[in-house]
């Protein structure tokens, strides 16, 4: 089965339509996929739902699509660092999913693995948990929580052989592993792609049999946030 193709919209090619629901890896913008999110955003499709952590920023990641209004709905844990993902929210244009990390993590994960459901004590007591059920265990209660199961997934790695198999780098890795395995089909971009069998087994992050499609991209390196401080005597 061919899976490299030449470029993001070529990859997206008849995987895009209005109303559908995608999880997108990243944090921040860390390990985003930069390439496939312009590509949709050039597709005009609308109505989006994203299961994701965060919405980049204004003009970078998901935050491209709040702009041209593309997104109905999001899935996250973070808000900040998004000034039109604020004011959107705010002013009951944009409807919000909250969830907390670990648990919208687990949810992506849980998809990817047939789950349709698990219990968590996260979120019990807050406005998380309402209108979910409840049960207790041992006398603890927990909150079900469903697995995402989603129409598409888009994630990004730094190397991947031509089967899919990825490794993703450093802190880049975040959210991607959950969120390829949630997907009907699962859209990578990479860093570099190499022959197949030439990464080591031991070090695989993702094995290629979740990823359905793969392109090799030019990234930018974007720092969310960068803190310094003036050397002594400055």
């Amino acid at each position: 089965m061919k899976k490299i193709y030449a470029n993001a919209t070529e990859a997206l090619d008849g995987l895009l339509r209005d109303d559908m629901l995608i999880a997108a890896g990243g944090f921040g913008l860390c390990g985003i996929p930069e390439r496939l999110l312009e590509a949709i955003k050039e597709s005009g499709v609308k109505d989006l739902t994203f299961a994701s952590n965060n919405a980049g920023v204004d003009d970078f990641g998901i935050g491209i699509l709040l702009q041209t209004r593309q997104v109905k709905k999001m899935m996250s844990s973070y808000v900040g660092e998004n000034d039109e993902f604020m004011r959107q929210y705010l002013a009951g244009e944009l409807e919000i999913e909250f969830n907390p990390q670990g648990t919208l993590a687990e949810r992506m994960r849980a998809g990817g693995c047939g789950i349709p459901g698990f219990y968590t004590k996260t979120g019990v007591g807050t406005q998380v948990a309402e209108g979910k059920e409840l049960k207790d265990f041992d006398g603890e209660t927990y909150v079900l929580e469903e697995g995402i199961f989603a129409d598409l997934s888009i994630v990004k790695a730094w190397k991947a052989d031509e089967t899919g198999n990825a490794i993703f780098r450093k802190t880049a890795r975040n959210f991607n592993p959950p969120a390829a395995m949630c997907g009907k089909v699962c859209v990578m971009e990479v860093e570099e792609i190499v022959p197949t069998g030439s990464l080591d087994p031991d070090h695989i992050h993702l094995p290629g049999i979740y990823v359905h499609r793969l392109i090799q991209g030019e990234h930018e390196k974007r720092i969310e946030q960068r803190t310094v401080r003036q050397k002594e005597g400055a």
